[in-house]
C-alpha cells in the first residue's frame, strides 16, 4: 500500500476503483478488489487509536461496537486472509440462540416464555455466528492494507466530485485529484458519495435508539445469544402512535462478558444512557421480568453506554454510471437480526464476483456491468428488510389478540426442526 503525501497536491492519479469509506465494509472492499488485480484508491481519514488490542481483553479494554459475523462473512474474510489473523482471544462463537416473545402471562418461574431455540449442533454447523469487536477487525484490515501494494490509501476526505462519460474525478481535502473508472460508496448511512450523485433514500424512522454497553457477568453465558421482545414501555401504551416494541439482546463475548444491544424508545434510551454504570447494570438485570438477572447473575458494566438512532433506509438505486453503493450507503436495516454487517459484506463479495467476471471490453464503471451487481443483491436485501421490519411491526402491535397470535406463531416455529434449519441457513448467508 502507498499513502499520498503533501507532494501530491497537484498530482492526478488514475485508478480502476476508488473506494470512499474506511469502515469494515470499505476496507474489505478495497482489499478484495486489489487482490483481484485492480489498482484501488482507498479514500478514508486516518484511523484513530483502536481500543481493542491484541491481548486478551481486560475490564476496560472492550469496544462496545461488536458485530455478529455469519459463515458467509467468515468465508470472505478467510479468503482475504483476515480471519486467520484475528486474535482468538477476542472472538466468541455463538453456538445457541434463544429468542423470547412478549407474552408475560406465559412466563415461567425463570421469567421466560416459550421460545425459539436455534442450535448449531441441531443444524450440523460449528457455530451460528462469531461475535467480534469492530475495532479489532478494523485493526487487522489496516495491517493487511499496509502490505497490499495495489491499494493507495489517501487518508483524508473527498471534497469534490466530477463525473463524465469515462469516469469520476475526486478532489481531496489537500487538493489532490484522484481519477477512477468506478467509485464505490462505502461511506455509511449518510453517504457523501450518494449525496453527490443525487440518489434519494427512502427512510422509516423507528423513533428508537440502540443502546449498547458491555458487562461482566457472574454466571457463564454458555456461548448462547439471548433476545427478548419486551413490548412497549408501559408509559407509552396509552399513546398507540408511539408504541414501538423494545428488544433486548445479550450477546456472548470471550470469557464471562456480554454485549448488550437494547433497542429502546428514544426517551427510554436517553434515560438508559444517563444512568450510572451500576444503575444501568441493574436496569439490564431487571429487564424481561428479571429474566436477565436470573440467567446471568450479577452484571457489572465495563464500558460506557452509547446510543445510535434506529432507521430503516434504502437508496432509490445502488448503481449509476461509474458509481456503486455498498453497505450502509445502500441500505440500513433494524439490528434485531444482527445482519447489517453481514449484508454489507455480502454486497462486497458480490461486487467482487461481478468485477472478476467483467468482459475485457468493459471498464469497471460500465453501467451494464454494475446492473448485474444490483440485480444479484436485490432478493437478499428485500427478504432481509421484510423479515426484520415485519418482525418489528408485528411485535409493536398492541392488544391481547396480536400478542397471542405472534407468540403462538413463535412457539409453532419453535417446534418445526426443518423450518428452523432453513432459517439458520438463511442467517448463515
Amino acid at each position: 500500500m502507498t499513502r499520498a503525501s503533501a507532494s501530491t497536491r497537484t498530482s492526478f492519479s488514475h485508478f480502476q476503483i476508488a473506494v470512499v469509506g474506511g469502515g469494515i465494509v470499505g476496507k474489505t472492499c478495497a482489499l478484495l478488489l486489489a487482490q483481484q488485480g485492480m489498482q484501488v484508491a482507498l479514500i478514508a481519514p486516518r484511523p484513530g487509536n483502536a481500543s481493542a488490542g491484541s491481548a486478551a481483553p481486560g475490564e476496560g479494554d472492550w469496544d462496545s461496537r461488536v458485530y455478529a459475523f455469519s459463515a458467509s462473512s467468515q468465508a470472505l474474510l478467510s479468503r482475504l486472509r483476515i480471519w486467520e489473523a484475528l486474535d482468538p482471544a477476542r472472538m466468541q462463537p455463538v453456538r445457541d440462540m434463544r429468542v423470547f416473545g412478549d407474552d408475560t402471562a406465559a412466563r415461567d418461574d425463570a421469567g421466560l416464555t416459550g421460545d425459539l431455540h436455534f442450535s448449531a449442533y441441531a443444524a450440523a454447523v460449528p457455530e451460528l455466528a462469531w461475535i467480534i469487536e469492530s475495532s479489532h477487525v478494523e485493526r487487522v484490515l489496516d495491517t493487511a492494507l499496509r502490505f497490499q501494494h495495489q491499494v493507495h490509501w489517501y487518508q483524508q476526505a473527498a471534497t469534490g466530485f466530477e463525473r463524465d462519460e469515462l469516469g469520476v474525478t475526486l478532489t481531496l481535502a489537500d487538493g489532490a485529484r484522484v481519477r477512477a473508472n468506478c467509485v464505490v460508496g462505502a461511506d455509511g448511512a449518510r453517504s457523501w458519495v450518494r449525496t453527490q450523485c443525487h440518489i434519494g433514500v427512502s427512510t422509516r424512522r423507528y423513533r428508537q435508539s440502540g443502546v449498547v454497553a458491555n458487562f461482566a457477568c457472574e454466571l457463564p453465558h454458555h456461548a448462547t445469544a439471548w433476545q427478548w421482545f419486551l413490548g412497549a414501555p408501559p408509559k407509552l401504551l396509552a399513546d398507540e402512535e408511539s408504541c414501538n416494541c423494545e428488544i433486548l439482546a445479550m450477546l456472548p463475548l470471550p470469557g464471562n462478558y456480554l454485549s448488550m444491544v437494547w433497542s429502546a424508545d428514544e426517551a427510554h434510551a436517553r434515560e438508559l444512557t444517563a444512568l450510572t454504570p451500576e444503575q444501568l447494570a441493574q436496569a439490564a438485570m431487571d429487564a424481561a421480568c428479571g429474566a436477565v438477572g436470573r440467567q446471568f447473575g450479577a452484571l457489572r458494566c465495563v464500558t460506557p453506554a452509547q446510543a445510535f438512532p434506529l432507521v430503516l433506509q434504502h437508496a432509490e438505486c445502488v448503481v449509476q454510471p461509474h458509481v456503486v453503493l455498498v453497505g450502509d450507503a445502500a441500505h440500513v436495516v433494524h439490528p434485531l437480526a444482527g445482519q447489517g454487517m453481514n449484508l454489507g459484506l455480502r454486497d462486497v463479495a458480490e461486487l467482487g464476483r461481478v468485477m472478476a467476471a467483467k468482459e475485457s471490453f468493459r471498464d469497471e464503471g460500465d453501467l451494464r456491468l454494475l446492473r448485474r451487481y444490483e440485480r444479484a443483491r436485490a432478493t437478499d436485501l428485500l427478504s432481509l428488510t421484510a423479515a426484520t421490519d415485519g418482525l418489528h411491526r408485528l411485535f409493536s402491535l398492541q392488544g391481547g389478540l396480536a400478542r397471542m397470535v405472534r407468540n403462538t406463531g413463535m412457539r409453532a416455529v419453535g417446534g418445526q426442526a426443518l423450518l428452523k434449519r432453513f432459517l439458520i441457513g438463511r442467517a448463515l448467508g
